[in-house]
């Protein structure tokens, strides 16, 4: 049975959606059937594609997100995860009130990937240019990276 991995941002158009796609790229391609992993907004309206400016910048990775669709956090999502991963500190507290029975399987991406992060928190790009973006893929990379080094 695969492992759910979640990751879980506000809208699920940006931050989620390119943390998402880059574990599903990332992963050694003999642990792909291991893992399923997804995407969901604590405050998403549902179906609403990637950002233009997210599938820019994960295209430049050869990644594609096009086909993405937002999804809302709700307790069916959170119910068949086994790893939530938000964005923010704030978004890890939310999950954490609102399904109180997934609090041990809640964590920033941060402190999950980097149990000495700095910070916690990956920055929202929403609204900003592609050079944000960049930034922000960037710094989900590393930790999705951190943690996929962690599984081998």
């Amino acid at each position: 049975m695969p492992f759910n991995i979640l990751f879980v941002c506000s809208g699920n158009t940006c931050r989620s959606p390119m943390a998402e796609g880059l574990f599903k790229n990332l992963l050694p391609q003999d642990k792909k059937e291991n893992f399923r992993v997804s995407s969901a907004g604590i405050v998403a309206a549902p179906g609403i594609p990637a950002s233009d400016m997210a599938i820019a910048a994960m295209r430049e990775l050869g990644i594609d997100i096009s086909r993405h669709r937002s999804e809302v956090t709700g307790q069916g999502i959170v119910e068949k995860s086994d790893l939530i991963l938000a964005m923010t500190e704030n978004h890890s507290q939310f999950l954490k009130r609102q399904f109180p029975d997934a609090a041990n399987r809640a964590f920033t991406l941060a402190e999950y990937a980097d149990k000495n992060a700095k910070s916690t928190d990956i920055t929202d790009p929403v609204g900003g240019n592609l050079g944000e973006y960049r930034q922000t893929r960037d710094q989900i990379k590393r930790f999705v990276e951190q943690i996929i080094g962690n599984m081998q």
